[in-house]
């Protein structure tokens, strides 16, 4: 894949209590060369953000104690991480749920179950889109 050699070192943060997602996630993004940062929930993800200043972050939404919608919302407010691009992670795919994860910040949206190509595709899309611009637009 001509993709994997951009984003070979790419600190990756992905934010889901589902250890399936957490675990599929990490080998796709290691497969393809990304450093990768596995947190349960927004609490845990915000205790290791700072320490490993991940560039991009991918991010549940219905999750136990500090939901995603929260989550991204303090992520996008600190000034240093505000620039950070963030991508909402969900089974749910309306229109109200899209509007809800602009309205706190995020970059962009993918759908779960993702595919490996699907997910590769944001990431490589986000770190071509952040070598040029703050953030990654949306899809």
């Amino acid at each position: 894949m001509n993709e994997a050699a951009g984003l070979t070192g790419l600190r990756v943060m992905v934010i889901d209590d589902s250890n399936t997602i957490r675990r599929s996630a990490e080998i796709f993004l290691k497969q393809s060369g990304c450093q990768v940062i596995l947190a349960e929930d927004g609490f845990d993800a915000l205790a290791k953000i700072a320490d490993h200043d991940p560039d991009l972050i991918f991010c549940d939404i219905l999750m136990p104690r500090l939901d995603g919608y929260q989550t991204c919302a303090l992520i996008k407010k600190s000034a240093r991480f505000g620039a950070t691009p963030v991508v909402m992670l969900s089974s749910k795919d309306g229109l109200f749920d899209r509007a809800r994860g602009r309205m706190v910040g995020c970059d962009r949206y993918l759908t779960k179950p993702f595919t490996k190509d699907g997910l590769i595709r944001t990431v490589d899309d986000c770190a071509r889109r952040a070598a040029t611009a703050p953030a990654c637009a949306s899809a």
